[in-house]
């Protein structure tokens, strides 16, 4: 494989990596592939969308990182092509799970861009949402760890890894949100009286938006800049 064909390929699509772990085990067709990820629950951590699946195939064929070793023929149905990872497939397959377990990736989750704009909302209104996020934390741990309690007797642990990881994940969210609602809820949050303000101040205003100058004179008391001109 070239260099220039190496550096074309881009370690985005987690779809891809579970395809190439796939058959590391052992040479599939993408329906065995899907159904394998199904079936070990793989679901909750990779997208497993079955249309998806040949194009991701195509990708690692074109770049060398599997290879075409027979077909299968089930029946009446059309033939089933058959790959296997190469040499240069199980490195790469290697060197994306070493860096993608040991670099920490910048992400952007909803849930944060939702908080660093929380003050559109009135703190009432955030908190009663906040609970309702809790709410639903509490029913996806619950509905995570259930899973994991069918499957355990007959699946190795070390196969279970990204449940408990995604338990955690929920569990601290779900913590940090209710302290969160608390603070807000009982005046303990820094600023939570300004922001109290800034909601009756909107509320005057039937569109709920503020002049600009009622806007920049509020933001001055309350201590924040104004935007630049």
């Amino acid at each position: 494989m070239t260099v220039a064909s190496k550096r074309a390929f881009r370690r985005v699509n987690p779809l891809a990596l579970a395809v190439l772990v796939q058959l590391w085990e052992r040479p599939m067709h993408p329906y065995q592939i899907s159904q394998t990820l199904k079936q070990r629950g793989k679901e909750g951590s990779v997208r497993i969308n079955y249309g998806a699946l040949y194009p991701v195939v195509e990708s690692l064929l074109k770049h060398g990182f599997i290879e075409v070793v027979g077909a299968e023929q089930d029946g009446n149905r059309p033939a089933r092509t058959v790959y296997r990872i190469t040499a240069d497939g199980v490195v790469e397959m290697r060197d994306w799970l070493r860096a993608w377990i040991s670099d920490p990736e910048k992400e952007y989750p909803r849930f944060m861009a939702a908080l660093s704009f929380l003050p559109a909302l009135g703190p009432d209104e955030s908190v009663a949402l906040l609970r309702q996020r809790i709410t639903v934390l509490d029913q996806q741990i619950g509905e995570i760890r259930a899973a994991a309690d069918a499957v355990i007797s007959w699946l190795p642990e070390v196969l279970l890894i990204e449940g408990n990881y995604e338990t955690h994940m929920l569990t601290a969210d779900r913590d940090f949100t209710a302290a969160l609602a608390d603070r807000i809820e009982c005046g303990d949050l820094g600023g939570v009286d300004g922001w109290r303000k800034m909601t009756e101040l909107t509320a005057s205003y039937p569109d709920g938006q503020v002049p600009p100058d009622v806007g920049d004179q509020f933001l001055r008391e309350w201590g924040l800049p104004t935007p630049p001109t």
